[in-house]
């Protein structure tokens, strides 16, 4: 059967954006590559407990729709407020507080986020999408057709990215795990200013509130070019950055590298997303800022705009 919408990437633009549609009376399935959906809130369970791999928290701002699904999150504890200040680290490993909005983060791991957005939709895991075109998946009807996913996998599917091209950096999460906690409590997280291997540091047992001893580093996007045919190439330096920047002594006791080769655009559009017949774009791009709240942004008012049409 045919259905009115069919949404191509399971992260939180293209679940928002068929959440918009289900909640119009329309119908809509979601088609994603992964086991699970979540996309770029990826957690993963790394020697017996979740961590954030992707996106490092999150921030409502003056998104207002935004505002009151995670004030549901918070209510149903998916959700909690993490820090409103992190630290910026300077090359002799000087810490200067710097605040800013709330930061907010998911005590099971932001993928948990995204499984309840799925939950109640028509949603095929492991669906690996060939081609698209306009009104058409693989040679098959599917309405109009929404490809929720960086502009360069967009490209993969379409011949042209819609909307047009858009540049994105690459990302190498790194996971590090101690026995015992080997930095400031009140780290929160860290920008390393000038780093040529680091670019955020997040204490991830602060940030998921049980206290683990896990840092997770991403790295800055040159660094990441040089180790995407090998993620695990990227451990070394980026340990040695880390210990550096944070003055630890100590190994840790397990690493883990995950490859992001389409982390981030480069810049965002300006435009809460693409629209023409048939064949429409949204995400983090889509927006005056990437972020996870522009993402739901885009894909939920994509998913109206659908609906309406």
């Amino acid at each position: 059967m045919t259905v009115d919408v069919t949404v191509v990437g399971g992260g939180i633009s293209g679940l928002a954006c068929a959440r918009a549609v289900q909640d119009a009376g329309r119908t809509v399935r979601v088609l994603d590559r992964g086991r699970r959906v979540g996309g770029r809130l990826s957690s993963r369970t790394i020697d017996g407990r979740p961590v954030d791999l992707g996106a490092s928290y999150f921030v409502v701002g003056e998104a207002a729709d935004f505002g009151h699904v995670v004030a549901d999150w918070e209510e149903r504890e998916l959700a909690r407020p993490w820090t409103d200040t992190f630290q910026v680290i300077d090359a002799d490993g000087g810490q200067t507080p710097k605040p800013g909005p709330m930061r907010w983060a998911a005590p099971l791991g932001l993928r948990t986020l995204a499984l309840d957005l799925a939950e109640g939709l028509d949603v095929e895991s492991a669906r690996v999408v060939e081609r698209v075109e306009p009104y058409r998946v693989d040679g098959e009807e599917a309405g109009e057709v929404v490809l929720a996913m960086p502009a360069p996998q967009a490209a993969r599917l379409t011949g042209d990215a819609p909307g047009g091209p858009q540049e994105w950096e690459p990302v190498i999460a790194v996971v590090l795990r101690w026995d015992e906690r080997q930095w400031d409590a009140d780290l929160h997280g860290a920008f390393a200013d000038g780093d040529a291997d680091v670019s955020f540091i997040a204490d991830d047992g602060d940030r998921r509130g049980d206290g683990a001893p896990v840092l997770v580093v991403h790295t800055t996007a040159d660094r990441a070019r040089r180790h995407l045919d090998d993620p695990d190439g990227a451990i070394a330096p980026v340990l040695a950055a880390t210990r550096r920047l944070l003055r630890i002594d100590a190994e840790p006791v397990s690493t883990h590298a995950h490859r992001w080769t389409f982390a981030r655009p480069a810049q965002a559009t300006g435009r809460p997303y693409f629209r023409s017949p048939g064949l429409s774009a949204c995400g983090d791009a889509w927006g005056e800022s990437a972020a996870v709240r522009t993402a739901w942004t885009s894909g939920d008012a994509l998913g109206r705009a659908l609906a309406a049409s």
